[in-house]
């Protein structure tokens, strides 16, 4: 037997193992019901074991600590005094681990993590490596001084070489000169922390907006804060692109400060956004030219918090000139175990690669369906088996929101159709009323999942498995599915295979019964907290939420107020 562990103890605490080629990962918020498992902001707060996705991996694996071979975890420590800072950590890190484990416990960059959890599923052999954050560790950072912030790799199935890396600029200090890393990380959450409104998901929310503003307002003003080089240089001016939020940004006539954003214009707002994306996608998109240029890669893998976005993501797949885009199934810092556990895995124990994923349910089921009695408004219809599809494919076509808790559980920020609210995506008012029901700002569009054969029916560029970037829509086809149509005419689209059990049968009954091959697909949680995991909090979220239905199981819960699709009622919803 081979296993290897990986372990991230910082925020987005997670535990990924493999055992036997088979995988198991799963992220510490899922338990702790902290989005993100962020801890209160000093050294030893934010180091937390991932103890119980630790050990629901070994005891779903069915082996013990002892039976590991390795155990690898990314570096974050930033500030290296002297030549002991590495052992230090280690030790730190390694006091949080049962003894077994912690005397096995190997450090890697966090930047090589990131890479290393989207090429070693990519399935190709040569690709070039971006990894773009808001700061990794000092142990990547063998190309110069300071931390990782944006690194390029050329990366085999037999070795990885790390040749590019952003460089720190000199700015005058009170003290003297003073060596600041830019990142384009803080610089996309320093702008959006000027634009959205405290109480919204910043960088998310920020995404949305720029869909709607016009670039060309501010353009000029963005071009001044971020400079671009030859040799894929980034230069930002400072301290845009740090975690400075105290010194007002002023463009035009306006100071632009986080606590000013509710004052200004929705279109204000929505123009500035459209300009910081654009100058930030643009900015990526240089050093991703310089990639390809130095590698002669055909593909590219693309991971760390950057790679969260979207638009930022389907701009590279048309502008940075490679053939493939490959972006990380779960390019946040959850990720890093992963990326840990597979390096172990290819490149200590020379085990043959993972297969390609087509999805990210590496997870913990639901558990069964408890005996619960219904919330007020429900009622419990348990042991529907074969009949759970249809029903709910009906339910769906009727317009209803009803909540899927199907099957292993999802890793990473999206919902891929295991703990999902799913809708009909052709009516404007189902994104109204969902953004009502989950308490995010009305212009935010929610994502499609579509039949992976049906994809170039009605988007005119590719989407992926992990709902990483956006797509273009066919210009014929946006009215139909208007609730998950940007402004701009993309939707953020995540394609389903044969290969995904969770959602591809629904998706292939509610085609057959409406025409449509693809559904709405968002995150089933309340506002603030993680994807839930269990059913019991399935329930009572669907009560909370007031949704219409929810599918746990083979159960569905089903509100009061709506009438079970009987076959009759299934035929005419059929016929409309």
């Amino acid at each position: 037997m081979s296993a290897v562990l990986g372990l991230n103890f910082h925020h987005d605490t997670s535990a990924a193992l493999i055992v036997n080629g088979r995988l198991y990962a799963a992220e510490e918020e899922r338990w702790s019901g902290i989005k993100h498992h962020r801890q209160p902001h000093n050294r030893k707060a934010t180091l937390t074991a991932p103890t119980h996705a630790l050990t629901w991996c070994l005891d779903t694996a069915g082996i013990g600590p002892d039976d590991i071979d390795a155990v690898w975890t990314p570096s974050m420590r930033s500030t290296p005094a002297a030549g002991w800072w590495l052992a230090e950590e280690r030790d730190e890190l390694a006091a949080l681990l049962p003894s077994s484990l912690g005397e096995r416990l190997r450090l890697i960059s966090h930047h090589t993590a990131h890479v290393m959890s989207g090429y070693l599923l990519s399935g190709h052999d040569h690709a070039a490596g971006l990894v773009i954050d808001a700061g990794g560790s000092s142990l990547g950072s063998d190309l110069g001084p300071g931390r990782e912030r944006i690194t390029g790799y050329d990366l085999h199935r037999d070795h990885i070489d790390r040749f590019h890396q952003a460089m720190p600029i000199v700015v005058p200090d009170a003290t003297g000169p003073r060596r600041v890393h830019s990142s384009l990380g803080h610089f996309y959450r320093n702008l959006a922390l000027r634009l959205i409104p405290s109480g919204d998901e910043p960088e998310g929310s920020m995404m949305a907006l720029a869909a709607l503003g016009d670039p060309d307002r501010y353009r000029d003003a963005l071009r001044a804060l971020i400079r671009l080089g030859a040799d894929g240089d980034v230069r930002i001016a400072h301290p845009w692109g740090s975690a400075d939020t105290k010194t007002p940004l002023v463009i035009g006539r306006r100071a632009w400060t986080p606590g000013s954003a509710a004052a200004a214009s929705l279109t204000d707002r929505a123009d500035l956004a459209a300009a910081v994306q654009e100058a930030f996608a643009q900015a990526v998109t240089h050093v991703a030219r310089h990639l390809q240029q130095l590698t002669n890669a055909n593909t590219l893998v693309f991971s760390g918090g950057c790679a969260l976005n979207s638009h930022l993501n389907g701009h590279l797949a048309a502008e940075a000139g490679f053939d493939n885009l490959f972006v990380a199934p779960a390019p946040h810092d959850a990720g890093t175990a992963l990326g840990a556990a597979l390096y172990a895995w290819h490149y200590q124990l020379d085990q043959p690669r993972l297969p390609v994923p087509a999805d990210a349910a590496w997870g913990p089921e639901p558990d069964p369906s408890p005996a619960f009695t219904p919330p007020a408004g429900y009622r419990a219809l348990p042991g529907l088996g074969d009949q759970l599809v249809p029903v709910v494919a009906a339910l769906l076509a009727d317009h209803r929101i009803v909540g899927w808790a199907q099957g292993p559980l999802e890793f990473g920020p999206r919902a891929l159709g295991h703990r999902s609210i799913l809708a009909h995506p052709g009516r404007m008012d189902t994104r109204d009323r969902l953004n009502a029901i989950k308490q995010r700002a009305s212009y935010r569009p929610f994502a499609p999942a579509i039949l992976t054969e049906h994809v170039s029916d009605w988007f005119m560029t590719p989407g992926d498995p992990f709902m990483n970037r956006v797509a273009q829509v066919s210009h014929c086809r946006a009215d139909r599915i208007a609730a998950v149509v940007h402004r701009d005419g993309t939707a953020r689209l995540q394609t389903v295979s044969n290969n995904h059990s969770g959602l591809r049968p629904l998706l292939e009954e509610f085609h057959r019964r409406t025409g449509l091959p693809l559904l709405l697909n968002t995150s089933l949680n309340r506002k603030g907290s993680p994807i839930l995991r269990t059913a019991e909090q399935a329930v009572q979220a669907t009560a909370d939420l007031g949704l219409d239905a929810l599918a746990v199981n083979d159960t569905l819960l089903l509100a009061d107020r709506v009438p079970f699709p009987d076959d009759a009622q299934r035929i005419a919803i059929a016929e409309r």
